[in-house]
């Protein structure tokens, strides 16, 4: 059967027989409405231009639009030509709809996401128009693998003056966020000889199911009061760590623990995720600056800006650095990066990050006064965690009581998550390694749903 093409409006594909014309052309573009080639609305080619492409008589063309129109399929009107029909959409069957009332809670507080609604539209749009219009040709095609260098420079001097790190430009690297880059430094560990990572017994599942998927073996290190307990990562090649604000316990790496893991013998990430935001105490800088030469700094503006942007960066020790690049593929735009790049250096990603610290630290104080209020007292419920970030962690007295709270919270239309999605599991010990509680992400419902996903969260913990 012959693939004809239809070209004048509109490209259209359709596999026609030679010996039944008519009917098979009616047949196809029944064909290409019912499945959706063709969306409600569309402007068909005139019959004139379809006869012609497709080498058959016009009054054949024109005589199978009629038909349609007369079934519904095609509208056609004197000057407006011939368009598909508008069509009712099926209706979803009952399973999809009880998977989207799971899948998405009207009111949700776990971690990990800011308020969407918040992201700065306006300025970010202003900003691509203006880079956009002034950009040189040559960075708008295929990138340098390690990032644009106006980014990388903009990111340099930003991470120096607000996190401390010792960056080169030549040092830094761009990826689509954090488990983009931590996919290609654990396959470069990996390629270097590499066989274990060290993973604090409590963070992102996904992020330890990556660095596995790369081939190295996991082994989870305890966390106390002071953050990971580093001695206990000897003998293995690499650590994860997110000292600043560990996750999800919020506790920092104590300076002493800082130390140990400055000169520990092997490579450690540092995944600085919300350094950018605190509010009751002074920033811990990263860890970086004590070994640059040995630690590898991951950054994003998942937080601070949206993470559907899928703007991230590595900063690599200069061993690594070619190792890591090579890694690396299909990393953000060219657009995105020019646009963040002269975000950073207008000051204006400096005037988001104090507009969007201020919102948090004025919902975190919201949230501590219910969870610190007498109708909970009593509970055995306390806060921790608060000094930074966008979340918080409520102990609870026990697993079996979290898990009794997760689900009252669903039923109510509240989405909450409990220290058991973050524990790594069998391999976990010391005082933390049955911790129970609940981790609450006050930065992810926009502002006029934030007070309702409070009053149901204390209702929840009322009962």
């Amino acid at each position: 059967m012959p693939e004809t093409w239809a070209k004048g409006d509109l490209d259209l594909h359709l596999d026609l027989d030679c010996t039944r014309v008519r009917a098979s052309l009616e047949t196809a573009l029944r064909a290409a409405i019912r499945t959706g080639r063709l969306h409600p609305g569309t402007r068909l080619p005139s019959s004139r231009v379809l006869a012609a492409d497709i080498g058959v008589a016009r009054n054949t063309v024109a005589e199978v639009y009629s038909q349609l129109v007369a079934e519904g399929w095609l509208t056609a009107q004197t000057g407006s030509g011939t368009s598909v029909a508008p069509r009712r959409a099926a209706d979803p069957s009952p399973g999809v709809q009880a998977r989207q009332q799971v899948d998405v809670p009207r009111y949700d507080l776990r971690a990990g996401v800011p308020d969407l609604s918040a992201f700065p539209r306006r300025a970010w749009l202003a900003t691509a128009r203006k880079v956009l219009a002034a950009a040189p040709a040559h960075l708008l095609g295929y990138p340098d693998p390690r990032g644009l260098p106006p980014l990388r420079a903009a990111l340099a001097e930003y991470l120096a003056r607000t996190r401390g790190v010792t960056a080169d430009p030549g040092h830094i690297v761009i990826c689509a966020g954090f488990a983009h880059g931590l996919a290609a430094v654990s396959r470069a560990l990996r390629s270097a000889g590499a066989g274990t990572l060290a993973v604090e017994a409590y963070g992102h599942h996904a992020h330890r199911d990556i660095a596995a998927g790369q081939g190295l073996r996991l082994c989870p290190v305890p966390v106390d009061g002071m953050g990971a307990v580093i001695a206990e990562a000897s003998g293995t090649d690499a650590i994860l760590l997110t000292p600043a604000h560990q996750f999800p316990l919020g506790v920092a790496l104590h300076p002493r623990r800082r130390r140990e893991a400055a000169a520990w013998g092997g490579v450690v990430i540092e995944d600085d995720y919300d350094g950018e935001f605190r509010y009751d105490r002074q920033p811990v800088g990263a860890l970086q600056a004590l070994a640059p030469g040995q630690v590898v700094y991951a950054g994003t503006a998942s937080k601070s800006l949206a993470p559907g942007l899928r703007l991230g960066w590595l900063v690599v020790p200069p061993r690594l650095l070619d190792a890591v690049t090579a890694e690396l593929a299909a990393g953000p735009s060219g657009i995105d990066q020019l646009t963040l790049a002269e975000f950073i250096t207008s000051g204006d990603y400096d005037r988001q990050v104090r507009r969007a610290r201020l919102v948090y630290r004025r919902r975190r104080d919201r949230l501590a006064m219910i969870l610190n209020g007498q109708e909970l007292r009593g509970q055995g419920l306390g806060i921790s965690g608060i000094a930074a970030g966008l979340h918080a962690v409520l102990d609870c007295s026990g697993p079996r009581r979290e898990r009794d709270i997760i689900t009252r919270a669903a039923e109510a239309g509240l989405a909450l998550d409990g220290l058991e999605r973050f524990r790594a599991g069998a391999g976990v010990r010391g005082t933390d390694a049955e911790r129970a509680g609940l981790v609450i992400g006050y930065s992810r419902p926009p502002e006029h749903a934030y007070t309702t996903a409070l009053a149901r969260l204390r209702a929840v913990l009322a009962q």
